[in-house]
């Protein structure tokens, strides 16, 4: 599969938009910008957070299909497995990060930026996980090579 070229000018203003974000939703509400965490009180009982976590969940899309309108065009997805698989990943995730009680976003941008040693730890393992991960699929299972 060919991968796109990288782009430092959109990682870089990805990461400023991405910090930028967090920045504002721990400022303006005290809040941690986990995904996880904001999704899992989303579906809860209705509260006075409601409101909120689910402008932040519509903005995550909202923000991409902005992004692809003003690109002009939408990227190529090229996905390297079937639903199935897409279903048993997304199981696995969804399970990590019940483990890990939180997600990347949530320990590995607001929860380094806080200097959290709990956070450190979450994604070393996150980190060491996915290069576990990718290794094993594609030189010992040998998909996607």
């Amino acid at each position: 599969m060919p991968m796109a070229p990288f782009d430092p000018v959109s990682a870089l203003a990805g990461g400023v938009l991405i910090g930028l974000a967090s920045l504002l939703l721990l400022g303006g509400l005290g809040r941690i910008a986990g995904i996880s965490g904001i999704l899992g009180g989303a579906l809860g009982r209705p509260d006075a957070d409601t409101p909120w976590r689910l402008a932040f969940l519509l903005g995550l899309p909202a923000g991409f299909v902005l992004w692809a309108w003003l690109r002009g065009e939408l990227p190529e997805v090229h996905l390297q497995t079937g639903w199935p698989g897409m279903l048993v990943a997304g199981a696995i995730v969804g399970f990590g990060t019940r483990l890990g009680s939180g997600c990347t976003s949530g320990h590995g941008v607001c929860g380094l930026a806080r200097l959290s040693p709990r956070s450190l730890v979450a994604t070393v393992i996150f980190m060491l996980t996915a290069a576990a991960t990718v290794f094993l699929i594609r030189h010992v299972i040998g998909e996607g090579a």
